[in-house]
């Protein structure tokens, strides 16, 4: 995402893939943890840039249009192993996974009242791919067509395993094609429909979008013509606010949830309040430029060895706090083809200084670049940032942090313009070849200023798993992509923080999701 974030997450995707934010503190929005008609106050720290489903990728973003826009697929609560129907009725995956055929729902209608059709879908999902919008790769080499009335096909040049495992990513949300060409929306870069989505909404999901500010508050209110199960609360109120500050309000009663603790902020809760805490889906990792117009340093490859081997990953892990663990590769520990913990890097002083000598630069001096004010999953990136400098520094690196607004530092990171970046990386899908955007010529590898035919083994052996076909053979070929990138690539997964969310007593059914964070239409009251 983010990112995602992320955000990068991001997202961000991430991931990654993240988006302006600002850092706002706790607003004094009245809020009642009741039953229906009753308002939900939601704290989290903003990786936002619009509402538009066909432009979002940050990983509040997802979690906002998961509220407005349904999908054709989603998944079951916090279950990533099986997609189920949403506004598809059932769904089949040709045996070559080149051909995804689905039959549509009768009776979904849109917040207008007007139904969804066929022509809808294959509106929306073109306007995501050839919008070429940040979430456009969802939808690479995938052609998207209206067998009948009832029935949309998608079919992928190549074997596309993945693509049950895409399509519920709110990015993805149906559009009322209608509504959006009535405000400047088409099917191509000419779209001009996004300021419209950011004050409206044109989907089907159980919220509309009442208000939304990309730096201080989103609001969302129940759809009143939602053809589904109505959701409990009238009104959400999802707020800006650092860690700190969200650990404060939902104590006092301020807020009913806060999304972004760490495992040091969890600590000693008191019994009016419940703590659901489980492994976060965000990989935290470092990347090295391999651009030389960039750098003179980064791109050697026994410089990169010896930042990877002079990392203090057990120190990191303290910082992070409970719940967080070493990330092996970039695929996080609950997805397919996660590397087992014991082929994570270790620290090594000694071999670090080794592969520094044998690079033949001389006391380098390099740039470390990551965004300010973001917290991803309570844990600030600074303390990181001033950690990595330190352990780098025994080594005979120099570290000079630059930490810049999300703003820039995304732009930056996005560019390719970074020396040294520290970003994470949430899924976009719960699938691994979400992952191969760390390849060369890739999202994530462009942002590393690494560039197509760059590693020739590690692209083979990215195609190789991209048309496995088997939860068995993708594991292995996934496995392989990661100890590939892990020998000579220019990322260093770092940890994998722990997912905290805290809530009043009285807020029910909450599961954590790795790629929408929670579904707020599923949340009750006692």
């Amino acid at each position: 995402m983010a990112t995602r974030s992320q955000t990068a997450a991001v997202l961000l995707a991430g991931a990654l893939a993240l988006a302006a934010c600002g850092s706002g503190g706790g607003s004094k929005t009245p809020a009642s943890a009741g039953g229906g008609g009753k308002t939900l106050v939601i704290d989290t720290s903003f990786d936002l840039k619009t509402a538009d489903p066909g432009r979002t990728y940050e990983p509040t973003g997802l979690f906002v249009d998961k509220a407005a826009y349904e999908t054709l697929l989603t998944f079951q609560g916090a279950d990533v192993t099986k997609p189920v129907p949403q506004l598809a009725e059932s769904y089949e995956l040709s045996g070559d996974g080149k051909t995804l055929t689905l039959k549509l729902k009768k009776g979904a209608t849109f917040s207008d009242g007007s139904p969804i059709t066929a022509d809808d879908v294959v509106f929306s999902l073109t306007r995501v791919r050839d919008m070429k919008g940040t979430p456009s790769f969802l939808l690479d080499g995938v052609d998207v067509a209206k067998t009948d009335d009832s029935t949309v096909t998608l079919t992928s040049k190549t074997a596309n395993p993945a693509l049950p495992y895409i399509l519920p990513n709110p990015a993805l949300g149906i559009v009322n094609s209608k509504v959006v060409k009535e405000h400047g929306g088409t099917t191509d870069a000419q779209d001009k429909a996004e300021q419209y989505l950011n004050s409206a909404s044109a989907g089907s999901g159980p919220y509309t979008i009442d208000s939304f500010n990309v730096s201080s508050q989103v609001v969302l209110k129940a759809n009143p013509k939602y053809y589904g199960t109505k959701p409990t609360y009238e009104k959400v109120v999802i707020r800006n606010v650092e860690a700190a500050t969200q650990k404060l309000n939902v104590q006092r009663g301020d807020s009913q949830v806060a999304l972004n603790l760490s495992g040091d902020q969890i600590k000693g809760m008191p019994a009016n309040l419940t703590v659901k805490k489980t492994a976060s889906a965000n990989v935290i990792f470092l990347l090295a430029n391999q651009d030389s117009a960039i750098s003179k340093t980064t791109p050697n490859a026994k410089f990169v060895e010896a930042v990877r081997k002079g990392v203090d990953y057990a120190g990191l892990l303290e910082l992070a706090g409970e719940g967080a663990t070493q990330s092996p590769g970039v695929i996080p520990s609950q997805l397919l083809g996660a590397l087992p913990a014991d082929q994570a890097a270790k620290r090594d002083v000694e071999g670090a200084k080794k592969a520094l000598a044998e690079s033949g630069v001389s006391n380098p001096t390099v740039k470390l670049e990551y965004p300010s004010e973001l917290t991803v999953n309570g844990l600030s990136f600074q303390p990181l940032a001033e950690r990595i400098q330190a352990n780098l520094k025994e080594v005979g690196i120099t570290v000079d942090l630059a930490p810049a607004p999300i703003t820039t530092a995304l732009d930056n990171y996005r560019n390719g313009k970074e020396e040294l970046g520290l970003w994470y990386w949430g899924p976009d899908y719960p699938d691994p070849s979400d992952y191969l955007a760390f390849l060369p010529g890739k999202t994530v590898g462009k942002r590393a200023g690494w560039k197509e035919g760059a590693a020739k083994d590690i692209e083979a052996a990215g195609e190789k798993a991209a048309t496995a076909i088997g939860d068995d053979a993708r594991k292995q070929a996934y496995a392989d992509v990661q100890t590939k990138l892990n020998a000579s690539g220019p990322f260093i997964p770092l940890i994998q923080p722990s997912q905290n969310i805290v809530t009043a007593s009285s807020v029910t059914g909450l599961e954590y999701h790795p790629v929408w964070t929670v579904d707020i239409a599923s949340l009750g009251a006692q």
